[in-house]
């Protein structure tokens, strides 16, 4: 039946597409708190604390504002793809026990555990052809 056929002759332009929705939209997020100073990455970064991580939260605060801001940039472009993941799903993760820790409900959470589920996805995935990546550094072509 033609409905249940193999069609998916599109699926690097769905992901140039989802890259560049989710990049924009994390930029954006992130963007206020990369430029919101040493007192704002201070505060973000006290969320480590629930993971018995005590020590530097400016710098904890800062990697999370530049995952967002600078991230959602690389994920947009394509570039540093699945080290840029990493970042963005370490973020989202800690981003999803804050919430928990603080006894959110489900709607309060739920974009962080949703947003972790999709850079682990994207994670194996990979950017697909239309990215930086790809073009910068192609796999290699197979001998058999």
């Amino acid at each position: 039946m033609a409905l249940f056929e193999n069609r998916y002759r599109t699926h690097d332009v769905g992901l140039l597409l989802l890259r560049l929705g989710i990049g924009i939209m994390f930029t954006m997020h992130g963007y206020p708190k990369l430029t919101g100073g040493v007192e704002a990455w201070t505060e973000l970064g006290g969320s480590m604390q629930l993971l018995g991580i005590r020590f530097a939260p400016a710098f904890w605060g800062f990697l999370a504002a530049f995952a967002e801001a600078v991230g959602g940039q690389l994920l947009a472009i394509g570039l540093f793809f699945r080290f840029t993941c990493a970042l963005l799903l370490g973020t989202m993760v800690v981003a999803t026990v804050v919430h928990l820790s603080n006894g959110d409900g489900f709607n309060q959470y739920s974009h962080a555990l949703e947003s972790a589920i999709l850079f682990l996805s994207l994670a194996f995935i990979g950017p697909g052809r239309y990215s930086l990546d790809q073009l910068l550094f192609p796999a290699p072509r197979r001998l058999y």
